[in-house]
């Protein structure tokens, strides 16, 4: 297991924007957009979330499992592994390398009881073929660096301590984007101090400075969060209903 992110097959595979905004021909051909691609991979996640409540793991599995459904969307089409679930899947992998393993049984109780669209239900059987797939489609490498671990210290080490709660949720809210797949996630932290610093009016521009962090690189992604947060507002039902629908469409 790598303990060096800067050595890490993390690190090593992190993507352009442009190479995470590519939608499969298959997917193209069934009429999905960029922007459904986006809305699909964010209800998702927010899937991904809701479920990891009911069978109560911890935020970082949340998060590994949301990166391993975002990565294998780098690399396969919706189409060929359907979202309703690759992210249960995802959820169940995530939990074992995360040492917080889940039975597919549970989850699959919990997804017939948390969802009435029949799309949604799965069998245990479904959930370990498609966890070999997602396997296949990772290459195998699982291992995922989040920010949260050097999290505490910066925050104390910014004097944002009050802020903790804060930052906190701007970095659980940035696995809704595909930061993780581009970034470090020691500026992704950054950026949500960053960002915490701007909306508690507190002045931190020496401790920045002192870091020697790519603030050009952290102040773009604070202005990614804020423009999520922005555009979050505008989603309805009825578009993220009107995304999924058009992958149940035949070609």
């Amino acid at each position: 297991m790598a303990t060096n992110f800067w050595a890490s097959t993390h690190y090593k595979e992190l993507l352009e924007q442009e190479e995470v905004d590519v939608v499969h021909n298959l997917d193209k051909q069934r009429g999905i957009t960029l922007d459904d691609f986006k809305l699909i991979k964010l209800h998702m996640s927010n899937y991904i979330a809701k479920l990891a409540q009911s069978v109560k793991v911890r935020q970082r599995v949340v998060a590994t499992a949301v990166t391993y459904m975002r990565r294998v969307y780098t690399r396969r089409s919706m189409t060929e592994y359907d979202p309703r679930l690759l992210a249960p899947s995802c959820l169940y992998l995530a939990a074992k390398s995360e040492e917080s393993t889940v039975q597919a049984r549970l989850l699959v109780f919990y997804i017939k009881k948390l969802n009435l669209d029949e799309k949604y239900r799965c069998e245990i059987k479904e959930i370990l073929e498609m966890e070999m797939k997602i396997l296949e489609a990772l290459n195998y490498y699982l291992i995922v660096f989040h920010p949260y671990q050097s999290l505490p210290q910066l925050v104390h080490d910014a004097g944002m301590s009050d802020a903790t709660q804060l930052i906190w949720g701007l970095v659980n809210d940035t696995y809704k984007m595909d930061l993780i797949l581009i970034h470090p996630p020691h500026l992704i932290g950054l950026a949500c101090i960053y960002v915490a610093s701007v909306l508690k009016e507190k002045d931190n521009t020496a401790w920045f400075e002192d870091l020697r962090a790519d603030m050009n690189v952290v102040k773009n992604i604070a202005m990614e969060i804020l423009d999520f947060y922005d555009t979050h507002k505008m989603i309805t039902e009825d578009r993220v209903n009107a995304a999924m629908h058009k992958l149940s469409i035949r070609i």
